[in-house]
């Protein structure tokens, strides 16, 4: 229940702020124009609370926080009165129209760029791009447990989320990609990786595990929480110990010690387990024993090590800080480089390269909202830039209904010298609502789907 709460609260904080500022970038250039506004609205339906300023706009908060508006003087939406008709947003000349209409996707953009500018400022925490184990491509590529990627493709990585974004849209393009790494010793070293080679129709959400990866901070650690009766580690471990080498090998985490386990169970004798307890580094012998599953009936050596139930969050290993200067270019290149990939991402869905499950919905931003917001303020502050960076490139579209849509009347309108009739305008909103109810309803049925699987 404290999630459901959580993700209401967290998605209307989060849409009011970007549809506030949105709507007052289309309020302050129209009134810069000398449009007459009638109202300023957050939220659609009976307001909540309003109240009216020295130049008669209502400014209101309504009831269904899901977008906004500003209702400007037009004589399209009713009468205006002779001594009004200066003020009238139609009256306008079209440059200025357009100001008005692009200033909504532009403010959002500005706030874009300033939301990753108080991030990085403050500080986002996160994990670098450590390969924590590597089969099938990702082995055959040369990738070693402990290489850390930093960059793919000559682009520089600085986290794990930076690397997994590189390697899904070059999946989609069915592209290999070159990596750039440091080893675990500290070496330059370069891998490839054949993501052409990934079957058709691979799940575009796991390219990294279908590709063979697994991250290092996604790894169980080697934390011995509980020891079977009677085993092998039964009598030589403690519960808190930290497998660290068995037989000479390193364990990173606990998904290392079965194959090992096998190894020198077929190798036989005993052998070393080092482990480190409290503050003090142990070398234990140890010998796996032969053992028969009760239920599968399967037969493999184990030296009786429990996995842990639940283990706790890794550590950050990866900050991304800047301080006031230097955060201003970092700001701007992050945005530069979330655009280009949003763009390139729309481009893919519209030539097939890119799966429309990658659409969201209302219940899919709900539930980031409150899980970036656990994480913490950088997070969330991320989160708001790249939902306002998307209402930007959203609302561009030239889908009528959407300021996109306007825009393309009104540049069809410089060119020919003449508005659009009415006939057309009205025509191609009805497309528009067409083509925005079937988006809506694609992006909700992808929110069910998640939630269902």
């Amino acid at each position: 229940m404290s999630d459901i709460v959580g993700s209401i609260w967290w998605m209307v904080v989060a849409l009011g702020v970007l549809v506030t500022f949105h709507e007052f970038g289309h309020y302050w250039v129209a009134r810069r124009c000398g449009v007459k506004v009638l109202r300023f609205s957050v939220g659609f339906g009976k307001p909540l609370w309003s109240r009216r300023n020295r130049n008669g706009t209502e400014f209101a908060i309504a009831a269904i926080p899901l977008g906004g508006y500003v209702k400007m003087l037009d004589e399209a939406e009713g009468d205006v009165a002779s001594s009004d008709l200066p003020q009238a947003f139609n009256r306008k000349p079209v440059l200025q129209r357009i100001a008005i209409v692009a200033a909504g996707p532009i403010a959002n953009l500005v706030l874009c760029v300033a939301l990753l500018w108080a991030m990085f400022v403050i500080g986002r925490q996160d994990y670098s791009a450590t390969v924590g184990h590597a089969q099938g491509l990702a082995a055959q590529g040369g990738f070693q447990p402990g290489d850390r990627i930093d960059a793919i493709d000559g682009q520089s990585v600085s986290t794990w989320g930076d690397a997994l974004q590189a390697m899904t849209l070059a999946a989609m393009d069915r592209r290999d990609v070159q990596f750039e790494v440091t080893d675990g010793l500290g070496n330059q070293r370069h891998r490839g990786l054949a993501l052409s080679a990934l079957p058709e129709g691979f799940d575009q959400e796991n390219v990294a595990g279908i590709a063979g990866f697994a991250w290092r901070h996604q790894m169980l650690p080697a934390v011995v929480e509980e020891t079977a009766p009677g085993s092998p580690a039964s009598r030589v471990l403690k519960p808190g110990d930290q497998v660290t080498a068995l037989d000479g090998d390193p364990v990173r985490s606990f998904g290392d010690l079965s194959p090992l386990v096998q190894k020198l169970g077929a190798k036989g004798g005993v052998a070393m387990i080092e482990v480190t307890r409290g503050d003090e580094r142990l070398a234990l012998n140890i010998k796996p024993q032969w053992t028969r599953d009760p239920e599968s009936g399967r037969e493999y050596w184990t030296v009786g090590i429990k996995p842990p139930q639940q283990a706790a969050p890794a550590a950050y290993d990866a900050e991304q800080q800047f301080g006031p200067l230097a955060a201003i270019p970092m700001a701007f290149r992050e945005t530069g480089k979330l655009t280009s990939s949003s763009l390139g991402m729309i481009r893919r869905m519209l030539t097939g390269q890119a799966s429309v499950k990658n659409i969201s919905g209302p219940l899919t931003i709900a539930q980031v909202a409150n899980a970036t917001a656990k994480r913490g303020p950088d997070w969330f502050l991320y989160f708001m830039a790249l939902l306002s960076l998307s209402l930007a490139i959203i609302n561009l579209l030239p889908i009528p209904v959407l300021d996109g849509g306007h825009l393309l009347y009104y540049l069809i309108e410089l060119v020919k010298g003449s508005p659009l009739s009415e006939r057309a305008m009205a025509t191609g909103q009805y497309v528009g609502l067409a083509m925005l109810a079937s988006l809506m309803g694609l992006a909700f049925y992808n929110d069910i789907l998640r939630l269902v699987t």
